[in-house]
């Protein structure tokens, strides 16, 4: 087996899906960075969950908002809702794993806040749930799917915005994922900081 081979297949394929996602995806991700900033400076909050590698982005995305970019600058209200083990075992022992984010936006969201629900698959059950509370909740879903945008791309709103993936590799997914979530924090910041 050639390594450096290898390693050249995965680079190509990365940016070749990145290439090809750019024109399916560029106008939703600026319309979420709009919304992100009109939810704001309204005084709302992100929400944001997801599932394995999908939960580290969610903390990732909180902490480029609490903290900062690339630009210093004021910290922004976004709670991952995936650090939390004892409330996410607590819920998950008493009301089942779909529920571990529903409830806590039962709790912690508002009319007019945003939900970010990251799913790769977009079939994440608890995802699905979260979309569904938010939406209850009357506050805004941004979803961040693949594949064919599973049983998440229904229970979204007209007001509410998917970031389609198109791709059904989980890996090629997830690597437009993570570069949305870095364009989301420039373009957040851009409008908010007049860059």
């Amino acid at each position: 087996m050639d390594l450096l081979e290898r390693l050249r297949q995965n680079f190509t394929a990365s940016i070749e899906t990145k290439q090809l996602a750019f024109d399916e995806i560029a106008p939703a991700i600026a319309r979420s960075a709009e919304l992100i900033v009109q939810r704001l400076l309204a005084d709302n909050k992100i929400l944001v969950c997801g599932n394995g590698g999908s939960a580290a982005d969610a903390q990732h995305f909180s902490s480029e908002m609490l903290n900062r970019f690339e630009q210093d600058r004021p910290g922004l209200p976004a709670i991952a809702l995936t650090t939390d083990s004892s409330t996410l075992t607590s819920i998950a022992n008493d009301h089942g794993y779909q529920q571990v984010f529903s409830r806590q936006i039962q709790a912690l969201g508002r009319p007019g806040d945003i939900l970010l629900g990251i799913s790769t698959s977009g079939h994440s059950n608890n995802i699905a749930a979260a979309c569904q509370t938010a939406r209850e909740q009357s506050m805004h879903v941004i979803a961040l799917t693949g594949c064919d945008g599973g049983q998440i791309a229904p229970l979204l709103g007209s007001t509410d915005i998917e970031i389609r993936v198109p791709s059904q590799s989980t890996t090629r997914i997830q690597e437009v994922h993570l570069l949305t979530i870095h364009c989301l924090c420039d373009l957040i910041d851009a409008q908010l900081l007049g860059l």
